[in-house]
């Protein structure tokens, strides 16, 4: 890659009026200098749209920066991002939720671990905001490969590769999918101990009753085992799921 290769930003939006101005300023703020971001709103009911739109002029007039805006209905999530990687012209890509931000340093870094690695993915520590206290979620690798290590919010990778493992569309746990698929197809993949993102805690993976703990502890052991993994982790899923359920 060269030595400032542009990145591609994409975020998903939708119903989002009351967080995105926030995620789209950390993008906006970046101390990286080639940036490309992709807004795609699958059709939202409230102003969403507009306040994306609102900062067309901005990216317009600062130098090293181009905006996007595509709102249309999307079959989720995981198509949307899809949609993004086809759009994208970057060498890399980061994918960032609209309740979510970036810190200010976070795609200057990612682009140093790609040059220096010369790996296919990468992600770094994210900050998870909780009523009860923040937290850091440090990016690891183990001898288990589990969502413990996972951090999708401070997830970038080579373009190239969101088009050749696309997203299955089949859950809300694809992107660690995707992930397995890529580790297993032998692409490089690394970590780096360095805070990229903040996440916003809720959502669909952040849901706190037995019958959402028991649909995630599905979904990603069909995961595990749609790619061959023992069937021990089962026992691993739920007892992390546990944890996370009676700890908040």
């Amino acid at each position: 890659m060269a030595k400032c290769p542009k990145v591609s930003i994409i975020s998903v939006a939708l119903n989002s009026e009351k967080t995105i101005a926030r995620t789209i300023e950390s993008v906006l703020h970046q101390t990286y200098g080639n940036i490309e971001y992709i807004i795609l709103d699958g059709v939202s009911k409230d102003n969403t749209v507009k306040i994306a739109r609102s900062y067309q002029a901005i990216f317009d007039n600062t130098p090293g920066r181009t905006l996007t805006v595509v709102s249309e209905p999307d079959q989720g999530m995981y198509d949307a991002l899809n949609k993004g990687a086809q759009l994208a012209t970057g060498k890399l890509v980061g994918q960032i939720n609209t309740d979510d931000w970036y810190e200010p340093d976070a795609v200057e870094h990612m682009v140093k671990v790609f040059l220096k690695e010369r790996c296919d993915v990468a992600w770094g520590n994210i900050r998870i905001i909780k009523p009860s206290g923040n937290i850091i979620k440090h990016a690891r690798i183990g001898r288990l490969f589990t969502t413990s290590g996972w951090c999708h919010p401070g997830m970038f990778s080579k373009r190239e590769i969101l088009l050749e493992f696309p997203y299955a569309c089949e859950a809300m746990h694809d992107d660690f999918d995707f992930i397995i698929s890529v580790r297993q197809a032998k692409k490089k993949v690394v970590t780096t101990n360095h805070l990229i993102s903040n996440f916003s805690f809720g959502g669909m993976s952040t849901q706190k009753s037995l019958r959402e703990v028991k649909k995630r502890v599905d979904i990603l052991y069909k995961i595990y085992r749609k790619h061959g993994l023992s069937r021990l982790y089962w026992f691993h899923r739920v007892g992390i799921e546990m944890v996370k359920y009676i700890l908040g």
